[in-house]
């Protein structure tokens, strides 16, 4: 197997367990859903499949024992139980160790495997005999054989056999009149067919499976036995099975076309190649999909940004030159641009469901270690963001759960002592906002008190005692390094470390977090996410000499300062805007601007949090794409800055944080002291 082939292998594999582990998830809380019950067969059989074709038998065997187990429940013989969903996660675990080859001195497959045997309320065959035939009115009849270099494509002819054994093959046969002189052999093909009868009760959709990954045709006849064709060799299956080398691993096999029946079929059986059915691509129903290394979309992202540039400098140019036929070419390339723009992030978009299974996981087992009854739901798991922001997202996640259920969440005796039902609830909800992601854990817990957050934050010196603090800044107190309101250190919590790296993660995203909870009632953690971490639409100011650019999606409208709200004043910098008071903070001041004020000056409406703030500036120059430069390590103290951008003639304009900005002008102390230094 080249390196290409592995990495190809290993990603899909990593796919089909995540899959695996999803539905074995959704099963727990829909046993009866035959949907899932059929996902997590067709996952099995796809990796026992994936592994045996690329030489991983000790995989493809515990999976065949796992499958056989589940198989039950396919069937309806069992009834999905918890227990049975502990056991098969408990399997699904042991698959990356499975495909390492590790060893397993303590025999923990083999206890996993006897437990589903147990549960399943049946053995696993060792040597899988061949079951008697259904003695159904009409017995089908199967004939199969390898197409082209089938073995050198990693075909095993014997595990099919063994499969086809599992459904109740009987009287096999082997057709070996296709095989030629020793001399005039391909080792890489198979010249051998075989016939057999099925009981009446296998299916299609039952071989279908069998033959996935398998180059073959095949052919099933609903018609009583017929006499085998000679010349014909009985085939010891179990001899020929233990005997069978093991073919190298190679690729996946082509999906091949409909070709004529197999040796032996007769003109009426119901021929069906073992490759699904294709897409029909005239209709639109079908798309097919290409894989490309991530770093290949950076790269790809980064020179569009690039090109974002040079076309806004050619935009200027043109203008400036006056020439129409220059000036109608630029906005042809500008069009372009933002075409290949839009396409570039779209492509790099990934849906929040990509790591949705882990949270399950974590939840059930919190939920069993903590012995919190809880149902975790998910909302929007089909909003997507960009595929770096997705990666970054997934451990502050897992810290605003694993808070929601350790700190949060009451036990079930706490609950019945409550209106509220005695299993807890959980949400994590995802939607579109305009140019942001909102991203809500919500819990409906016991709560957090201000007044206990407000004591531990005068103790730890973080606030005055007399300090005037809204409800949202002292919970905001929880993303303090170190602050934990816990009164005994447990293995998942209270040593203050976790709440810290998930604001810092957020602010390294250019997003914003912030808490609401109400005592007794519950808690809820939002966070404002740009889409994209590449390029975003920009406003472009004055201020002074000097260019700034605020992110487009923040800005809600422009207004012209107030001549009587010209001077500054300490207790008069609100605007009456249609009924509605908006503070609004004077930009020259925060970023200590000597320039001369001009005659006139504007105001932009952003939003902040849950409201909205006005940022006085000189003068509006227009929006742009704007192509994010991240700052060096020597500016990372500049938390009101989220970034810089290269303009048109060359310059750089530093991109405000509307958030950091507007909360370093607030009352809190820390960040005061933060802004000043």
């Amino acid at each position: 197997m080249t390196d290409d082939l592995a990495a190809v292998f290993h990603e899909e594999l990593s796919e089909l367990v995540e899959s695996l582990e999803r539905a074995l998830l959704d099963l727990k809380s829909q046993p009866e859903d035959l949907g899932l019950i059929n996902q997590v067969f067709r996952d099995l059989h796809t990796i026992k499949g994936s592994g045996a074709m690329f030489g991983y038998t000790t995989l493809a065997g515990f999976i065949h024992d796992f499958e056989t187990a589940f198989d039950k429940v396919r069937s309806g013989a069992q009834s999905v139980t918890p227990e049975l969903i502990r056991l098969c996660l408990a399997a699904r675990d042991l698959i990356p160790a499975l495909l390492d080859d590790e060893p397993d001195p303590q025999d923990q497959r083999g206890e996993i495997l006897s437990a589903l045997r147990a549960e399943t309320s049946g053995a696993l065959p060792d040597a899988l005999p061949a079951a008697p035939l259904d003695a159904g009115p009409t017995p089908a009849r199967l004939s199969f054989h390898l197409k082209g270099k089938a073995l050198a494509l990693g075909a095993r002819p014997d595990l099919v056999l063994k499969e086809l054994i599992t459904l109740g093959a009987t009287e096999i046969v082997a057709d070996i009149s296709a095989l030629p002189a020793l001399a005039d052999m391909d080792a890489d093909m198979c010249y051998m067919a075989w016939t057999m009868s099925l009981p009446a009760s296998v299916t299609e959709d039952d071989l279908e499976d069998v033959f996935f990954f398998v180059d073959a045709d095949w052919q099933l006849h609903r018609a009583p036995p017929i006499a085998a064709p000679a010349p014909q060799v009985v085939a010891d299956i179990s001899q020929s099975a233990a005997q069978a080398p093991a073919q190298p691993a190679a690729s996946p096999a082509p999906q091949p076309k409909t070709i004529p029946s197999a040796p032996g079929a007769e003109a009426e059986g119901t021929g069906r190649n073992s490759a699904p059915p294709k897409e029909n691509a005239s209709s639109g129903e079908g798309m097919a999909t290409v894989r490309v290394p991530a770093a290949r979309l950076d790269t790809l992202m980064d020179t569009v940004g690039e090109l974002v540039t040079v076309e806004a400098r050619l935009t200027d140019l043109a203008r400036a030159s006056g020439d129409p036929a220059l000036v109608s070419t630029a906005e042809l390339i500008a069009q372009l641009a933002t075409q290949l723009r839009d396409a570039t992030i779209v492509m790099r978009m990934v849906p929040l469901r990509s790591i949705i299974a882990r949270f399950r996981r974590l939840i059930l087992n919190l939920s069993e270690t903590l012995g919190k009854p809880v149902d975790f739901v998910v909302i929007g798991e089909e909003t997507e963001l960009d595929k770096t922001m997705i990666e970054k997202l997934a451990d502050p996640l897992v810290h605003i759960l694993r808070n929601a259920i350790d700190h949060g969440m009451e036990t079930a005796e706490e609950r019945q002592k409550t209106p509220k039902s005695t299993t807890g609830r959980i949400e994590l909800s995802a939607i579109h906002a305009g140019g942001e992601v909102l991203i809500r854990v919500r819990d409906d817990g016991r709560g957090m008190s201000p007044d206990r957050i407000r004591a531990k934050a005068v103790e730890r010196g973080l606030i005055a005692p007399d300090a005037q603090l809204t409800d949202g800044q002292i919970f905001s107190m929880i993303f303090e390094p170190g602050f934990s309101t816990a009164d005994v250190v447990t293995e998942l919590s209270g040593r203050g470390v976790g709440m810290d790296v998930v604001r810092r993660t957020i602010e390294t995203l250019r997003g914003t977090i912030d808490v609401e909870s109400r005592l007794g009632i519950g808690t809820t953690v939002t966070m404002r996410l740009p889409l994209t971490l590449a390029i975003i639409d920009g406003l472009m100011i004055k201020v002074g000499e000097e260019t700034y650019t605020l992110p487009l999606s923040a800005v809600k409208e422009i207004i012209e300062l107030p001549k009587d709200k010209v001077i500054a004043s300490e207790t008069d910098d609100f605007l009456d805007i249609r009924g509605k008071f908006v503070p609004f903070l004077r930009l020259r001041n925060l970023l200590s601007c000597s320039a001369p004020e001009p005659d006139s000056q504007n105001v932009v409406i952003v939003e902040a949090g849950d409201g909205c703030v006005g940022l006085v500036v000189d003068r509006i120059i227009g929006t742009s794409q704007t192509v994010i430069k991240q700052m060096s390590k020597l500016h990372a103290g500049a938390r009101a800055i989220s970034g810089a951008t290269i303009l048109s003639d060359g310059s750089v304009a530093l991109i405000i944080d509307v958030q950091h900005l507007v909360s370093a002008a607030s009352p809190h102390p820390k960040l005061a002291r933060e802004l000043a230094a």
